[in-house]
């Protein structure tokens, strides 16, 4: 029986991509060993970091205006790095608060500087995306969000409404997953195991007039470093930059972002459709114009069929559904990898599951 999975982090990897990793394991282009092997200062592994890095540029339009850094840590890092290289003395940064992972980096940048709250969905549990009330100021050093919320299974529907001179983004869980405008940012970070490839790195996508020198920072801690260094400023995790970079191949193999937007708009649709059909046996988390599409949040009546669901997905081979502590329920992650053909067969399962168990 064919197993299909619906990973919320670290998700799977498009089938090719670990067919040709598994091809390269221990004889990456007839050199006798695999690409972590070599050394991140060779020709071989240099060929691959620069391939990555042009990809992301073409594959997301990226000008000039921006560099692209491959680091460590995860977004997690990145919560501390944003402050610790863009608050100012005399600025405050600004959080609008969407999610768990928008509080934790709200929270980490408050150990570093001056920060506010400009907008929050929490009183609304996080079900509903706040309205972007918010108008920039001087004091501002920049206006964070996080684009998609894998928790609760919210996402902005439409990024075109932040016009912030120095806009930051979180996009760990929806990068490459519909086409944005880059210019519009100051800074966009993405931890890779979501859409872009394996854990351990991490994509920094930095506009250059904010690559500042600063002597009191620790080197490791400099996007200004990091930079001029081209990521090699300390050993990268080379393993996880050549998966990505295989990621990256995919993607533009598939047809590039705007292939796999409408992928990403069908597959929600599919088991969207089903939730909105079911008369409520099936309640979805999130509001409807708050719906992310890579990850469905959705409940049942009591626990013990929503266990029962569980049981019943794994022995028909579906599994990686159970959601967040902080939610229940359930959440389906159909990050860029995940084909439409496992979510038409969650859905039928989905079906089916209502018409036994419905009243």
């Amino acid at each position: 029986m064919e197993r299909i999975f619906f990973q919320p982090g670290p998700t799977t990897l498009p089938k090719e991509v670990l067919s040709r990793a598994k091809a390269e394991w221990d004889d990456f282009e007839e050199t006798g060993l695999n690409i972590m092997e070599h050394s991140h200062r060779g020709k071989s592994y240099e060929t691959v970091h620069d391939q990555a890095k042009e990809r992301l540029k073409r594959l997301m339009d990226i000008p000039e205006t921006h560099d692209v850094l491959f680091l460590q840590g995860g977004a997690s890092l990145q919560f501390a790095m944003v402050p610790m290289n863009l608050l100012e003395s005399g600025k405050k940064a600004k959080y609008a608060l969407t999610g768990s992972w928008s509080e934790k980096a709200y929270k980490e940048a408050s150990k570093i500087g001056q920060c506010e709250i400009a907008i929050s969905g929490k009183d609304t549990q996080y079900r509903t995306m706040p309205s972007m009330d918010y108008q920039a100021s001087d004091e501002d050093a920049y206006l964070h969000i996080t684009s998609n919320n894998t928790i609760y299974g919210t996402q902005w529907p439409d990024l075109n409404i932040f016009s912030h001179p120095n806009l930051v983004a979180d996009m760990s869980s929806d990068i490459l997953s519909r086409a944005i405008n880059v210019s519009d940012y100051a800074l966009i970070y993405a931890g890779a195991q979501k859409n872009l490839g394996p854990s351990g790195v991490t994509a920094v996508i930095i506009r250059k007039d904010l690559l500042h020198e600063n002597e009191k920072l620790p080197n490791i801690l400099s996007y200004h470093i990091h930079a001029k260094n081209n990521s090699l400023y300390n050993t990268p995790p080379v393993y996880s930059i050549y998966l990505l970079n295989l990621v990256l191949q995919w993607v533009e193999e598939q047809g590039g972002v705007a292939e796999m937007e409408e992928r990403s708009t069908k597959k929600a649709k599919t088991i969207y459709d089903v939730i909105d059909a079911s008369s409520g046996f099936y309640k979805g988390y999130a509001s409807l114009e708050s719906r992310s599409l890579m990850n469905i949040t959705f409940t049942l009546e009591n626990s013990e069929l929503e266990q029962q669901f569980i049981n019943e997905c794994e022995i028909s081979g579906i599994f990686g559904l159970k959601g967040h502590r902080s939610v229940g329920g359930f959440r389906a992650s159909i990050y860029n990898s995940v084909p439409l053909e496992s979510c038409e067969k969650l859905a039928k399962f989905m079906v089916q599951f209502q018409e036994k168990y419905g009243k």
